[in-house]
């Protein structure tokens, strides 16, 4: 079979990969989705009750609003794969995008001159697009078992780290859930029940949900809504690393914002290419920064019954915040809690199954009818599985973060980009502005610094992750993510508007529209 040839590649067609589309659209790319549908977790992660974690004004594409962007409530899942359509109808977006076509396998065929290190060529960096093919990529329809194989001269990653491949604990020898004679899965099997399905597995059963961030926190509310009534059983949430939990985006009066979102409160946290006496401000003024977070943790625990069931964590608040792991919780998790449908078991040992339920290395255990298990996904290996040496292995990091140059290329990869890896307060900007910075490389506008100083800025990034947070496995920008997209809008030739007008504008919200093209 005939290889297919094109400019552009694109995997993956959620948030971030119709972000792209749109953006490298010049280019007619071909996007590959291996399901019937847009929309990526959103479409395929989601539970009945899963909503948005952000008001939707700060999740929106900067040149396509809300229709009802002033409704500060969270949208639901449906109402964002909504927009999403509308976003990709608009821009037509979806002509791009071939559905049921699963990639399988990767190849690098790229010119040796290229050394690993994108297009070099006598130490410097040319156009991107020369014409020649740099991978090549087999994908499998659902009609046919034959592998159709394309040709790419750029490619763009846009898999995502939710979803497809759940993130499964490992158990001792004949302890895992073989054992166990009730039913267990994945929090990714229970979000393609529809409501009746899910309400079925959970009526009247001793459900035990293990995990305690936003995926959980939903399972067990729905859990108990499920359960209403005299005959309804309780769930069972093991907890084992406590986070904080946020009812609403209002502390003390205070619109949440105020505290991570403005140039003033980021001003007070470190960031990359900081300087000497940047670095002491930050120092002289770090009680400022940890009284913020005092003064949030000191209003959940007054609003929350954290104490009470055990659950108000020994770290600060901004660790989570700095991490992006902190949570929105649903108006009636404690109600649900205090009516007795949601218990809590705390523990730091590990567990494993028994044939009526979980067992702890306490020798405790938990009779359950359900057990789900609410233990994330494993995006990486999504990566791996498609990716040929030696480029899988150099995904890995001793910190556990895939080290990213702008939170999109591998300083080590050749052209190839990774959109949806870099997690800040809106994924959604996030994906935008980089899909932006991507296509004016591209289109060759602004070169790319030498591999040196592209992984000195990875380096530096992940060095401030992991003195800001214990949690600094993941890839997220929220305590400076003001000066990294002001980084990533001067580098492609843009200025910010905010910035030039920084006294005026310290304690406004920041948002993607404070950049100007060509200000």
């Amino acid at each position: 079979m005939a290889i297919i040839r094109s400019k552009i590649g694109i995997i993956g067609a959620g948030i971030s990969g119709i972000a792209a589309a749109k953006q490298l659209a010049k280019y007619e790319p071909i996007v590959f989705e291996a399901t019937d549908c847009i929309g990526g977790v959103w479409k395929h992660c989601s539970y009945r009750s899963t909503k948005l974690q952000t008001p939707r004004c700060d999740y929106e594409f900067s040149d396509f609003p809300w229709s009802q962007r002033d409704n500060m409530s969270f949208p639901t899942y449906e109402e964002i794969l909504e927009y999403l359509y509308s976003y990709a109808q608009y821009f037509d977006v979806l002509k791009f995008v071939k559905f049921n076509s699963k990639v399988v396998e990767i190849k690098f065929v790229g010119d040796q001159e290229m050394n690993y290190f994108g297009a070099k060529i006598n130490g410097e960096y040319g156009c991107l697009l020369n014409g020649k093919p740099v991978w090549e990529v087999a994908v499998q329809t659902n009609q046919s078992e034959t592998l159709q194989w394309y040709a790419f001269e750029y490619l763009v990653m846009c898999t995502g780290k939710y979803g497809d491949i759940p993130n499964m604990p490992n158990f001792p020898h004949k302890k895992g859930p073989e054992v166990f004679k009730g039913k267990v899965l994945h929090t990714l099997d229970y979000s393609k029940l529809d409501q009746e399905a899910s309400t079925k597995l959970l009526k009247g059963k001793k459900v035990v949900v293990v995990g305690y961030k936003k995926s959980a926190i939903d399972l067990a509310v729905e859990c108990a809504e499920a359960n209403q009534g005299p005959e309804g059983k309780a769930c069972t949430m093991v907890v084992r690393t406590l986070h904080w939990t946020v009812p609403h985006y209002s502390i003390w009066g205070l619109p949440f914002y105020l505290f991570y979102s403005t140039r003033s409160s980021q001003f007070l946290h470190s960031r990359p290419n900081q300087g000497l006496i940047r670095t002491l401000l930050c120092h002289l003024l770090s009680p400022l920064r940890r009284g913020a977070s005092k003064l949030i943790e000191s209003y959940l625990v007054w609003k929350l019954p954290l104490e009470k069931y055990g659950l108000k964590p020994e770290h600060p608040f901004e660790e989570d915040y700095a991490s992006c792991q902190m949570a929105i919780l649903p108006h009636n998790f404690f109600a649900e809690a205090d009516k007795g449908k949601i218990l809590f078991k705390r523990t730091l040992s590990k567990w494993w199954f028994w044939e009526g339920g979980i067992e702890f290395e306490d020798n405790t255990k938990l009779e359950a009818d359900v057990v789900i298990l609410a233990t994330g996904f494993d995006g990486k290996k999504k990566l791996r599985d498609i990716l040929p040496d030696p480029f899988r292995s150099l995904l890995e990091f001793p910190s556990g973060m895939i080290p990213l140059y702008r939170g999109t290329v591998h300083p080590l990869i050749p052209n190839m980009a990774f959109v949806g890896y870099l997690e800040s307060v809106s994924n959604l900007h996030s994906a935008e502005i980089r899909c932006i910075w991507l296509s004016r490389l591209v289109d060759d506008l602004f070169k790319l610094p030498s591999v040196e100083k592209m992984l000195e800025q990875v380096t530096q990034e992940m060095e401030i992750m992991k003195r800001t947070t214990r949690f600094y496995k993941r890839n997220c920008i929220s305590t400076f993510s003001i000066n990294h997209s002001d980084e990533i809008c001067e580098e492609m030739g843009w200025q910010s508007w905010r910035k030039r007008n920084w006294l005026a504008e310290a304690f406004s919200p920041y948002n993607s529209q404070d950049y100007a093209w060509g200000k």
